[in-house]
């Protein structure tokens, strides 16, 4: 069949069809263009004739702001922390721990014991200890004696010499007394270290100790404490917001999955700036018997700093280049106009633009960056701050300055 095929295609017949059908072809190829031409010299000559321009112009949406007083507050993340985290090892002989008394979240008292360890290895040598100062006090009391006894006799009993010698020997003895007496309370100081107990009170926030294990001194953190059970927030702030904070302002703590808030104070805020990431550490002190506030928890707070005049926009209205932030404006015959804007910090409603607005512009909302100064628009629509969302940014706004 395919021989056939070949043959047929290879005739002159075969030929004359193939150069008919590709001649038909480019028939109708060349009258399609000449109608394409023909069609948009006619829409040339409707455009000149109308004097439109035939393309439509972009249809935008407009935000009419409100210039207004907006309470001001920074805001900042961090995490819940003990403000003193005390780590509590053994500071005795190494030894295995025998029983651990506490748990994590117990509160304790000075003193208290949190972990005991084999006191066997202790008790000896202080058996020992003792035993040989009760021997140095026999020979101390024997030496004395003997040099009592040399100076009733006077010199005629025993030589110079004589007299002399147990004279150092009754004081030889007393010195020995006195070492022995230093080794039976340094025996005693170290049977002492086989109990770990608090340094002070607070609450216990870990715990690494178990039964069995060895405790070495130096490198084995047993347990971690909060000093007097003392919370806190320690967060980190932007450079510029840093001016704003004072020692004894209060803050909004709130923590992911509890509804309420916690109220806290600044107590120490950083006094050097991150180079790398031009942030400063602020730290917050809570309360210290509250339940919620556990070490390591993620926290955000929110600090009153004032307040500051001017508008609330989306963050998609507001643009930025090498020249600085600005918004597009559309003009009264609806051209846009570029303006420069001063932004003075961010919030979840948006941008607080301090200076470049006076609060009656029309002012693109959305893809302004795909938009031209002078560039004619439609309007589809528009937002005016009489709107729920712009009276609650403007009425109870807190401007974190922090985002900017």
């Amino acid at each position: 069949m395919n021989q056939t095929l070949m043959s047929s295609d290879a005739s002159p017949e075969g030929r004359g069809t193939r150069w008919r059908v590709y001649a038909g072809i480019g028939v109708v190829g060349v009258l399609a263009l000449a109608a394409a031409v023909w069609l948009l010299g006619r829409g040339h000559a409707a455009a000149a004739a109308t004097g439109k321009d035939s393309v439509v112009p972009p249809l935008i949406t407009v935000i009419i702001p409100s210039r207004g007083e907006v309470n001001a507050s920074v805001s900042l993340t961090g995490l819940i922390s003990a403000r003193n985290d005390m780590p509590i090892g053994n500071e005795g002989d190494a030894g295995r721990i025998a029983e651990v008394l506490v748990e994590p979240g117990d509160r304790v008292r000075q003193g208290q014991v949190l972990a005991k360890l084999n006191p066997i290895a202790a008790q000896s040598q202080l058996d020992n200890m003792q035993a040989a100062l009760e021997q140095e006090r026999a020979n101390a009391v024997m030496a004395k004696g003997e040099w009592q006894r040399a100076q009733q006799g006077g010199s005629d009993l025993f030589s110079k010499e004589e007299n002399e010698r147990r004279r150092m020997s009754a004081t030889t003895a007393e010195a020995k007394v006195k070492a022995a007496e230093a080794q039976v309370a340094d025996a005693r100081n170290r049977l002492a270290h086989t109990i770990i107990r608090a340094p002070t009170d607070g609450i216990v926030l870990t715990r690494t100790a178990e039964v069995g294990q060895i405790a070495v001194p130096g490198s084995t953190v047993l347990f971690r404490l909060a000093r007097d059970g003392q919370i806190e927030m320690r967060g980190q702030v932007a450079e510029q917001d840093m001016p704003h904070l004072k020692i004894g302002q209060e803050a909004q703590v709130r923590l992911d999955g509890v509804a309420r808030s916690f109220t806290g104070t600044i107590w120490q805020i950083g006094a050097i700036i991150d180079p790398t990431t031009r942030q400063g550490t602020v730290r917050i002190a809570l309360p210290a018997s509250d339940q919620d506030l556990r070490p390591g928890a993620f926290a955000r707070a929110e600090i009153q700093v004032g307040s500051s005049l001017g508008v609330i926009l989306p963050q998609t209205a507001v643009l930025s280049d090498e020249q600085g932030n600005y918004v597009l404006i559309v003009g009264a015959d609806n051209k846009l106009e570029r303006r420069a804007v001063t932004v003075g910090g961010a919030r979840s409603e948006g941008l607080l633009v301090s200076d470049g607005l006076a609060g009656t512009e029309r002012v693109v909302a959305v893809a302004g960056a795909f938009l031209r100064t002078g560039e004619i628009v439609s309007i589809a629509g528009h937002t005016d701050a009489g709107s729920s969302a712009q009276k609650a940014a403007m009425a109870g706004a807190k401007d974190s300055v922090s985002a900017q």
